[in-house]
């Protein structure tokens, strides 16, 4: 049986008795409706697992006893960041959700030409902590330790500007430029468009601060489906997957 996993907020020590946050509480006690003695394995983003046991609980409140602390190697040696033009709804969630589980350290949500989506400042707020809570379930699911982080929206050009990876690209099925032609890099940025594309402008931009088009093949794919395919392709190339 699956021991469940979950991400806890807060500092976490072999040996230490600690009470579960209220979001984790309401997993254990409401909603697989734990006891005392049952196993559970916690991660709070240091990159650490930390193995425990329900110590206490009640109808509000839980403890665990942690017994020991392991340091799985599931994190990519490839640092990779995404800049993703915003997509309405799920759309967005199944790019994060799945940027996430291949291995994604940062995610930059971007406002480009053709976005439809348009955030004031308290939706905005809204959405970054939706966008996270979603890489951490997505961590939680897929055994990272590590939570990407979701930055807060802003232009395409502001981030094509300040980005500073070791390989930069844009995606752009107009080129023929193949991916194996790259120096492996430490690091990447990738550049995605929104559901009507990039313009040729914002490509050109990119490319003006150093951002070289590439196609993952001759179809044109959704801009949810683009970094899933694309992370796949630098795993194998030269992440965890080689």
């Amino acid at each position: 049986m699956r021991i469940p996993r979950f991400y806890d907020d807060q500092p976490l020590a072999a040996e230490q008795v600690v009470e579960l946050s209220d979001a984790v509480v309401q997993h254990v006690c409401r909603a697989l409706r734990m006891r005392v003695g049952d196993p559970i394995v916690l991660f709070n983003g240091d990159g650490n697992e930390y193995h425990a046991q329900l110590e206490s609980v009640e109808k509000r409140r839980a403890s665990v006893r942690i017994l020991k602390v392991t340091q799985p190697a599931v994190e990519s040696p490839l640092q990779i960041r995404i800049g993703q033009s915003l997509s309405r709804g799920e759309r967005m969630d199944y790019a994060v959700q799945k940027a996430t589980e291949m291995g994604m350290q940062r995610m930059f949500p971007l406002f480009s030409e053709r976005c439809e989506v348009k955030l004031n400042n308290e939706r905005q707020d809204k959405r970054i902590r939706h966008w996270q809570q979603v890489a951490i379930s997505a961590c939680e699911q897929s055994g990272r330790c590590a939570v990407p982080t979701i930055n807060a929206p802003q232009t395409l050009e502001q981030w094509v500007q300040q980005e500073d990876a070791e390989l930069k690209l844009v995606l752009h099925h107009h080129t023929a430029t193949p991916l194996g032609a790259f120096t492996p890099p430490q690091s990447v940025a990738l550049l995605i468009g929104p559901e009507g594309g990039l313009t040729e402008e914002e490509v050109e931009l990119a490319r003006d601060h150093g951002f070289q088009p590439v196609a993952f093949g001759p179809r044109v794919m959704r801009t949810e489906t683009a970094p899933v395919a694309a992370l796949a392709l630098l795993q194998h190339l030269w992440g965890d997957w080689r």
